[in-house]
């Protein structure tokens, strides 16, 4: 087998429509910006402008869209070897408002079926998986088969060895029922080593809700470190060996905060596959939350070292 990744992740990929008229309602917009997206895709992306080596496994549609997004990942160095065409369902497509400073909805074009959930288990390289030095999944994953069987299988086969993240990502009208993903999202974090998400996911993924229980609740579940997002109160992170970090946000002038959180992930693989400490890692990953945040875009979007060192300060 080749070199291992430093990291692969696995999940959405699709293309972003978003408007280029700040604070315009849909119905109104005249003109759109194209960019790659979909969330695991956007850490992948994040991580390699950090100089890492980074795969997603994934799948598109076999059109246009679809060709559009290898070109944009070898653009972006991220190896896209495990994204394959779905004949019979169409690329994604998202569209967002950008009402700043809070305000981002987001419209998922993903029927009859996106196809990346319709990525097999009997396709994977599971030789690729375990060796990755982080292996990234996320909740949208394990909302319908084939991916959920998938995912887990993936989650097995690295028997938490490396890091493995998983991203609770959840996204409602994924599901037909909140309920349905609870137990899932219970056996992907006796897999994971670490998990990332706001308030809103780890109530789903453990039915607590304050952030320092949410922590308690997923090491309980079995990861070694817990990130809680909490939005304008900054990130909690707590390890099992009982060192914490509370870092409050980065301020900046909000553009679109569609892509912060899969900055954050990436700075997040960056910082552990760095060694960095707790503390230095939160830091970062917040800051280039609030880089992406104050652009328009996700994925060209995200920042590279030395734009996270200077809104730092160089620290």
């Amino acid at each position: 087998m080749s070199e291992p990744y430093d990291l692969i992740t696995m999940g959405r990929i699709g293309v972003d429509l978003y408007p280029l008229q700040t604070g315009v309602p849909l119905p109104q917009v005249e003109s759109f910006g194209k960019f790659l997206g979909g969330s695991a895709t956007n850490v992948a992306v994040s991580a390699a402008r950090f100089g890492h080596r980074s795969a997603v496994i994934s799948r598109t549609g076999a059109d246009p869209f679809g060709d559009y997004i290898h070109q944009e990942l070898r653009a972006f160095g991220v190896d896209d070897r495990f994204v394959t065409p779905v004949e019979q369902y169409p690329t994604p497509i998202t569209f967002c408002e950008i009402f700043p400073p809070d305000d981002f909805p987001l419209y998922f074009y993903r029927r009859p079926k996106a196809p990346d959930l319709e990525i097999h288990s009997d396709e994977l390289d599971l030789d690729a998986i375990r060796a990755a030095r982080i292996f990234w999944m996320t909740g949208t994953g394990l909302s319908e088969e084939p991916s959920r069987t998938s995912t887990l299988a993936a989650l097995a086969a690295r028997a938490k060895s490396g890091t493995t993240v998983f991203d609770l990502d959840w996204r409602p009208m994924f599901w037909a029922d909140p309920e349905a993903a609870r137990p899932f999202y219970a056996e992907a974090l006796r897999h994971a080593t670490v998990a990332v998400g706001n308030v809103d996911e780890c109530e789903i993924a453990t039915g607590a809700r304050e952030p320092k229980a949410c922590a308690q609740a997923l090491l309980d579940a079995g990861v070694e470190l817990a990130v809680v997002k909490q939005g304008p109160r900054g990130v909690l992170a707590v390890h099992r060996d009982g060192t914490t970090a509370e870092v409050p946000p980065v301020p900046v002038e909000v553009v679109n905060g569609l892509g912060a959180g899969d900055a954050f992930g990436g700075a997040l693989c960056h910082g552990l596959l760095s060694d960095w400490p707790l503390e230095r890692v939160m830091r970062y990953a917040n800051a280039a939350g609030a880089i992406v945040a104050s652009r328009l875009a996700c994925s060209s979007a995200m920042p590279t070292e030395a734009e996270v060192e200077a809104l730092l300060g160089g620290d």
